[in-house]
């Protein structure tokens, strides 16, 4: 494994440079072989970006043949007063990165998905639904549809800022005071599109902190707009749970077996679209 931790602007940004760190699978019989890769974006409320949603997710991609980059995007602790437009220019700059080094890489550059979890999951929906927003496109380090992902995983995802918001995440992002238009601006269940990727979701029904009204009516836009999709909902388990396992838990015996399933529902979705 190839493992390195990259910063993605030339300059930092409020402070802070953002920074892409690489899991790539090394192949000594076949060191010219290309795989689909997968960018992982940790959740953390826009506040911060969570280990537990990073690297041990990388690794079981990696596990399944799959190159992987956990993304450490600006948020209010790294990058305090940040534009609520930063973070979305961080994974828009991150996907370009991956695309100009595909050759150096060994990645099938048109078979790149990004994975989120919680505000994650809202950031990696964003570039999914808002990649070809002006001021992104029009950014002079990112390249006009370079950064449009091939296809999306959202966990347990932020997709609104309406009646079913995660409290707080709204202030985190585009800052106390903000305008309501905005709120109705970064919802995301007013921005799918058929141009939308396929996307896998999942969550949990007892989610007291993300409300499972989300990851619907993410799908329900999907639905709508005839964009391939698959959904698992979970009876329980906690916000935050990443992988489900005791290794991600914040205590101990906190794994939840059938939720950690979602990981391998997740692995044959993706091997089947990226065939």
């Amino acid at each position: 494994m190839r493992n390195e931790v990259i910063k993605i602007w030339e300059n930092e940004i409020n402070g802070f440079n953002p920074t892409l760190t690489t899991y790539l699978l090394d192949d000594p019989l076949e060191k010219n072989r290309r795989r689909p890769a997968v960018l992982i974006c940790p959740g953390g409320g826009y506040w911060c970006c969570s280990p537990r949603e990073g690297e041990p997710v990388a690794l079981k991609f990696l596990s399944a043949g799959f190159h992987a980059f956990v993304l450490e995007y600006s948020t209010q602790t790294t990058a305090p007063g940040m534009a609520y437009t930063q973070p979305l220019l961080d994974i828009s700059r991150a996907m370009c990165i991956l695309r100009e080094n595909a050759d150096k890489w060994n990645v099938e550059s048109d078979k790149i998905t990004v994975c989120g979890f919680s505000a994650g999951g809202h950031l990696a929906a964003s570039l999914g639904t808002m990649w070809d927003k002006d001021y992104i496109q029009n950014h002079p380090e990112i390249t006009t549809g370079q950064n449009k992902p091939n296809a999306l995983i959202l966990g347990y995802p932020l997709i609104t800022f309406g009646e079913h918001t995660a409290y707080g995440c709204f202030d985190s992002l585009a800052g106390k005071g903000a305008p309501n238009e905005l709120k109705k601006e970064l919802s995301l269940e007013f921005n799918v599109t058929a141009d939308t990727p396929p996307t896998f979701i999942w969550h949990t029904v007892d989610d007291s902190v993300v409300p499972i009204e989300n990851a619907m009516m993410f799908a329900s836009a999907l639905q709508k707009n005839k964009v391939p999709f698959e959904m698992h909902l979970y009876s329980q388990g906690p916000h935050g749970i990443s992988l489900a396992t005791d290794e991600v838990s914040e205590q101990e015996g906190g794994s939840i077996p059938h939720v950690a399933t979602w990981i391998d529902l997740c692995i044959e979705w993706l091997k089947e679209i990226t065939k």
